[in-house]
C-alpha cells in the first residue's frame, strides 16, 4: 500500500517557487484517448508562459486521486509543466479516484504495454497543450516501477523518476527493474527510503550498482528511517527527507529536461 487518500504532497521548497503567475499551475481534468481507443483521464497542470520541460506523474495503486492533482499543481509551481494520469480506463471508466474506490481489482488488470500507451498519449498531450520539449515520467510505488519500465520503453523521455518502484520482482507480466538495467535508455533517478520492509536496501544497493556498470546516467539515494511513501506531508518527521527529495528531483529535471 503506498499513500493514504487523505496524503498530501509536501509543499516545495520555498527558495524553489517561482513567481506566482495569474491562472498558472491550476489543474485542469481532461478525457484523453489512448492507441488502442481507450478514454481516460488525466490532470494538467500548466507552468507560466515560457517553461518548456515536462513531466508526466505516475500514481501509485489508487490512480488518480487529489494527491497527484495537487502534485502535478506543485511541478507548474516550480517551473515544469505537468500532467498526471489514470491507469483505469479501460476496467473502471472515468476518473478521478475516490476515497471508496476499491483499486486493487483493476490493478490486476493492469499491464506494462497498456499503461506505457497511456503514458506516451499523456506526453503527446501535454507537448500538444504546453509546447514541452524534453519530458520525464516522476512514479510512486506502482508508478515507480513503471517509470523505471518506461525508461526502457518509452522514447518519447528523456529521463525517468521513480520513488520507492518495487526493483526485485516482475510486474504485470514485466521483468523486474533489477533485471532491465542494461535496457534503460535515459538518466534515471532513483529515491527509496531505508526503513522500506517491501523494497530492501540490498536491492537498492544491487540497482545502483547494475546501473553503474550498465555506464547509465544515474543517481540512488536512500533516506535512512524512512518508510515506504515518506513523500506525505503529513509525516512530520520525514520533512527533511521530503524537502531533500524535492532539492534532488528539481536538480536532477533541471539537468536532463529543463
Amino acid at each position: 500500500m503506498c499513500f493514504d487518500f487523505d496524503a498530501r504532497p509536501p509543499a516545495l521548497p520555498v527558495d524553489l517557487r517561482l513567481a506566482p503567475i495569474a491562472g498558472a499551475a491550476n489543474a485542469e481534468m481532461l478525457e484523453l484517448n489512448s492507441v488502442d481507443g481507450t478514454h481516460f483521464s488525466a490532470a494538467l497542470a500548466q507552468a507560466a508562459p515560457g517553461r518548456r520541460g515536462g513531466v508526466v506523474i505516475l500514481p501509485d495503486v489508487r490512480g488518480l486521486y487529489p494527491f497527484y492533482i495537487e502534485l502535478a499543481e506543485r511541478f507548474a509551481q516550480a517551473g515544469y509543466n505537468a500532467i498526471a494520469l489514470d491507469y483505469f480506463g479501460r476496467t473502471a471508466g472515468l476518473g478521478p479516484r475516490d476515497a471508496e474506490f476499491e483499486y486493487m481489482p483493476h490493478v490486476e488488470q493492469l499491464t506494462v504495454p497498456q499503461v506505457e500507451e497511456d503514458a506516451t498519449a499523456a506526453v503527446a498531450e501535454l507537448r500538444e497543450r504546453t509546447e514541452a520539449g524534453p519530458v520525464a515520467t516522476v512514479g510512486f510505488c506502482l508508478g515507480g516501477f513503471l517509470s523505471f519500465q518506461a525508461g526502457a520503453d518509452i522514447l518519447e523521455l528523456s529521463a525517468v523518476i521513480g520513488f520507492y518502484g518495487v526493483l526485485g520482482r516482475s510486474r504485470f507480466g514485466a521483468q523486474a527493474p533489477l533485471e532491465r538495467t542494461r535496457e534503460i535508455r535515459v538518466p534515471l533517478l532513483g529515491l527509496f527510503g531505508g526503513a522500506d520492509q517491501a523494497i530492501p536496501v540490498e536491492e537498492v544497493e544491487q540497482f545502483d550498482a547494475r546501473l553503474g556498470e550498465a555506464d547509465l546516467d544515474h543517481e540512488i539515494h536512500v533516506y535512512p528511517g524512512a518508510p515506504h511513501s515518506f513523500f506525505d506531508r503529513r509525516y512530520e518527521e520525514h520533512a527533511e527527507a521530503s524537502n531533500d527529495a524535492w532539492r534532488r528531483m528539481l536538480a536532477f529535471l533541471e539537468r536532463h529536461v529543463a
